[in-house]
């Protein structure tokens, strides 16, 4: 049988998501708990592919495993895993169904600290370390172009293998957490590689000065590389929620 899985992550100490040669990885740390417990090799393929030091919040795998009801192992499985890593369901889908061309709807956040705290380095890019002021009304001058677009090869890091760069935006918008944090929202069918953080990062840099507003949207109008353009720190980003069609099967939380 095929089941998708829901789970949470603090990505600091893992080189991403997927797999590597040389390099701990959340996806092999699921696979050795879940084989460990079942008993056979459990391999997982995940809705994303979220980069070294990214978290996430709402991320789901699925696997294929002969196991009648791994729901109830939820509690085994988290005392295998490390601290960093929590299941928190297990589902019975369809044969066909499949956790990263099935998604309909991703979201991230990316949260950015206005003062330096010791509790929230690994979890927020601390922009006052710059000794730069941020311009909140050029940040939302950003965040609503991004809406105006649907191709996005200024954002996409150089070496990716996307077959198309078209993604359609449901959401991009600053929130304000009270006074000393903001938080980027944005919502999309698909992203491509790096492409939040690349957004988040021209924003500060058009905010600050070191960049203009003139410049992003002559590369989006002609698609073409921003010179200057900055990629902002992994900690601060996480992937929030996926969503898929009814037909997969899942709960609706």
């Amino acid at each position: 049988m095929r089941f998708f899985a829901r789970i949470q992550y603090h990505g600091g100490q893992y080189a991403g998501w997927q797999k590597q040669p040389t390099a701990n990885s959340v996806q092999a740390e699921i696979e050795n708990a879940l084989s460990t417990i079942f008993r056979e090799e459990i391999n997982i393929m995940g809705c994303g592919r979220t980069d070294a030091g990214v978290h996430a919040s709402k991320f789901y795998f699925h696997f294929d495993a002969a196991f009648p009801n791994p729901a109830e192992q939820i509690n085994r499985i988290n005392g295998f895993l490390p601290k960093d890593i929590s299941v928190h369901g297990i589902y019975p889908v369809g044969k066909e169904a499949h956790v990263r061309f099935d998604a309909t709807y991703r979201a991230y956040e990316y949260h950015i600290s206005m003062v330096k705290n010791p509790f929230t380095t690994d979890l927020t890019w601390q922009v006052p370390l710059s000794g730069l002021n941020i311009d909140v009304q050029k940040l939302d001058q950003i965040a609503n172009l991004i809406k105006d677009y649907d191709i996005f090869f200024p954002f996409c890091k150089t070496n990716h293998d996307a077959h198309t760069l078209e993604c359609q935006i449901f959401e991009s918008h600053w929130e304000q957490v009270g006074e000393h944090k903001m938080i980027y929202h944005i919502a999309a069918n698909r992203f491509l590689r790096g492409m939040v953080r690349l957004i988040v990062g021209c924003s500060i840099r058009v905010a600050t000065g070191k960049l203009s507003f003139e410049k992003i949207k002559e590369a989006l109008d002609q698609q073409s590389r921003i010179d200057n353009a900055y990629s902002a720190p992994a900690q601060g980003l996480f992937l929030t929620e996926v969503k898929y069609p009814l037909s997969v099967g899942l709960p609706l939380t």
